[in-house]
């Protein structure tokens, strides 16, 4: 199953190679909302392997298909829903995007929660990622280099915004002040190339997971290439 399809086709087919899965492993993709990033591969995606295609119904109202028809599985954000074995629960994030959701997922006793692209995290939001084996979460920018980065100004009043993205410190406080260290993995993700540094990241994740008093592997998950896998 993938999460959005924001990359070519190659590169999606690419970045499967290097674990070992070719392209045609690909049995469902799932989309979180309708931004460039999530969905600029999605119609050819869907063309080339014919795989259905899962999103919010308001969110289907957004895509341009270019002429092409693809299975469409439609869901209200908020609901639940199986792909194959795995129970899918959505759930609406604050972002500045017409409907956009998150996701649990659930199968063989694991639940992997996953939430990028969300300005703050709300307690419905933390309710959700509750007892997580696996959590990844959008750690976005550095307050103080997106001040002094290259954006325009109304882009980093969007960014810091509540319908905006995460930054490392509002996710540092959730860490210290939230996490219910059930995860035995935390990925942090979405970092932007201009402000922020996955060291930064880590640092400053580090750090409050020693406050937590959690033994958390920690993971920060790059632009170009994928994660270690994970295994239960």
């Amino acid at each position: 199953m993938l999460v959005d399809a924001g990359l070519s086709v190659k590169e999606t087919a690419r970045r499967l190679a290097l674990i070992d899965e070719p392209l045609e492993s690909l049995t469902a993709v799932i989309i979180s909302h309708e931004h460039s990033d999530h969905i600029s591969g999605l119609v050819r995606l869907a063309r080339r392997i014919k795989i259905p295609v899962y999103l919010s119904t308001l969110t289907a109202t957004t895509v341009d298909w270019a002429g092409y028809t693809p299975k469409l599985e439609t869901f209200q954000a908020g609901s639940r829903f199986p792909i194959g074995d795995v129970e899918v629960d959505s759930f609406t994030l604050p972002h500045d995007a017409i409907d956009p959701v998150g996701f649990c997922f659930r199968t063989e006793g694991i639940k992997i929660g996953l939430a990028t692209d969300l300005g703050y995290i709300p307690d419905s939001v933390k309710f959700q990622l509750h007892g997580t084996n696996l959590l990844v979460l959008e750690s976005n920018h550095d307050i103080e280099m997106l001040k002094v980065g290259p954006y325009p100004w109304p882009v980093k009043q969007r960014v810091m915004s509540r319908t905006g993205h995460l930054s490392n410190d509002v996710v540092g406080e959730f860490l210290i002040e939230d996490f219910d260290a059930a995860p035995a993995t935390l990925v942090l993700g979405h970092l932007s190339e201009h402000n922020n540094h996955p060291e930064i990241v880590r640092m400053v994740a580090t750090q409050a997971l020693e406050r937590r008093g959690v033994n958390t592997k920690l993971v920060i998950a790059k632009q170009k290439s994928p994660t270690e896998l994970f295994q239960w």
